[in-house]
C-alpha cells in the first residue's frame, strides 16, 4: 500500500515569507509548489534586515503565500495531513508571526500542526531533492548561521564545527556593504570576483592552525576594510582594486570551508558509513564555494550533492519536508508550541558564542 502525506509548509523566520505544499510518497518527495515573497525592497534602504519590519511584512503577506501556494499545488485544506511551520531559530518577531498564524490555521483547519527547527529544514534539504540516506554530513552555510553536521535522523544531529562569529553570509553582506555594493552581498561580490585577481591580496585564513573544524570570519572582514582603506585613491575605490578585494575574500572564505569541510568528512567517516557530504543554505549559491567543496568530497570518496539554488535559500518546502519526517515518527504541536529565538540541533553539544547582525548563532 502507497503510503503518502502531504504537508503545508511555513516559513518566516528572516525577511522571506514562504509558503509551500509538499507531497512525501513513499518516502519520496514531491514539492506541489513553493511560494516566497521576498521583502528586498522594504529594507533596501537600511543596508539590511529591519526585524520590527520584517515582523509586520511577515504578518501582511503570510495568509496571502499560503493562499497561493495551496491554488499553485490545487490542493484545498481538507487534503492537507499536517502543517509544519518554522519555530525557531531566527528573528523572534517574523518566527512568532509565522507560529501564531499556523496555529490559527491548525485550529480552524482541524490539522495537527509540527514545528520544525529552521536548521533542521536546511539540513534535510538534501534528503528532499536527491534522496540521500542517513547518516550524512552537512555544511549549513548561511547569513546567520555556519555548521558543519554529521545527521543520522530527522531528530538527530552531531554538530562537527561552526562559526565563532560571523557566519559566511553575515560577512559577505559586511564586506559588500564597505565596498559600496548592493545588499544581499553574496551576489554582488561573487559578480565583482569574475573579474578579479584573487591572488592579490594575502588575507587570512582564520583558524586553519587549530586542528578543530570551528571557523570564524570576523577577522577576515576586518582584513578586507584595512586593504580597502590601504588602496583607496582618496575618497575612492577603483573598480579594479575593488573586483580584486572581492575575488581574494571569497577566496579566502571558500578555503576555510573546504579546509574545515575536509576535516569534518574525515572525522566523520572514522565514526558512520558516509556516502554523502551535501550543502545547504544561501552561500550554498556562490558557484566558486560549491566547487571547492565538490573537490573535497571527491578526494574523500563520498558523493557530493548542492541542492536547485531555489532550495539553498530560505523556504518553505524545505519545512513542509522536516515537518513530515517529524509527522512520520508522531510528532505532533499544539497551542503551546512557542516561537524560539534560539534553537540548537544539536543538544548535546556546548554552545559556541556568538551573535551576528542576522540573528544569534545556535
Amino acid at each position: 500500500m502507497v503510503q503518502e502525506t502531504t504537508v503545508l509548509g511555513i516559513e518566516s523566520s528572516c525577511d522571506d515569507t514562504a509558503a509551500a505544499v509538499l507531497r512525501l510518497r513513499d518516502g519520496r518527495a514531491e514539492v506541489l509548489s513553493s511560494v516566497v515573497a521576498t521583502q528586498d525592497k522594504l529594507h533596501e534602504a537600511y543596508g539590511g534586515v529591519v526585524p520590527e519590519i520584517a515582523a509586520r511584512a511577515h504578518a501582511e503577506k503570510l495568509d496571502l503565500a499560503t493562499e497561493d501556494a495551496l491554488n499553485e499545488a490545487n490542493v484545498d485544506l481538507a487534503e492537507l495531513d499536517a502543517i509544519a511551520v518554522t519555530a525557531g531559530p531566527g528573528l523572534i518577531g517574523g518566527v512568532l508571526a509565522g507560529v501564531q498564524f499556523a496555529k490559527g490555521l491548525s485550529v480552524g483547519a482541524g490539522l495537527p500542526l509540527v514545528g520544525v527547527n529552521h536548521l533542521a529544514g536546511h539540513a534535510l534539504t538534501a534528503r528532499m531533492t536527491d534522496d540521500v540516506v542517513y547518516p550524512f554530513v552537512v555544511l549549513l552555510v548561511s547569513g546567520g548561521h555556519c555548521q558543519l553536521l554529521l545527521v543520522e535522523g530527522p531528530e538527530s544531529y552531531t554538530r562537527l564545527g561552526s562559526t565563532i562569529d560571523d557566519a559566511p553570509g553575515e560577512a559577505f553582506d559586511k564586506v559588500a556593504r564597505s565596498l559600496s555594493l548592493t545588499q544581499p552581498g553574496g551576489p554582488s561580490i561573487e559578480h565583482e570576483a569574475h573579474s578579479g585577481n584573487a591572488d592579490r591580496f594575502q588575507f587570512p585564513r582564520p583558524l586553519l592552525d587549530q586542528p578543530n573544524c570551528n571557523m570564524s570570519f570576523s577577522g577576515l572582514k576586518t582584513a578586507v576594510l584595512r586593504e580597502r582603506d590601504r588602496v583607496m585613491d582618496g575618497d575612492a575605490l577603483r573598480i579594479g582594486d575593488r573586483a580584486d578585494l572581492c575575488a581574494s575574500f571569497q577566496k579566502a572564505v571558500a578555503d576555510v570551508l573546504a579546509e574545515k569541510s575536509r576535516r569534518a568528512l574525515g572525522a566523520a567517516q572514522e565514526a558512520a558509513p558516509i556516502t554523502t557530504f551535501a550543502v545547504a543554505g544561501g552561500v550554498a549559491a556562490n558557484t566558486e564555494i560549491r566547487d571547492r567543496l565538490e573537490q573535497v568530497a571527491s578526494e574523500a570518496g563520498v558523493r557530493f550533492v548542492a541542492p536547485p539554488l531555489k532550495y539553498c535559500t530560505d523556504n518553505a518546502a524545505m519545512i513542509a519536508y522536516a515537518g513530515a519526517e517529524l509527522f512520520a515518527l508522531g510528532h505532533r504541536d499544539g497551542p503551546t508550541l512557542s516561537a524560539r529565538p534560539r534553537w540548537p540541533l544539536d543538544t548535546a553539544s556546548q554552545a559556541l558564542v556568538g551573535g551576528g547582525r542576522k540573528g544569534p548563532k545556535s
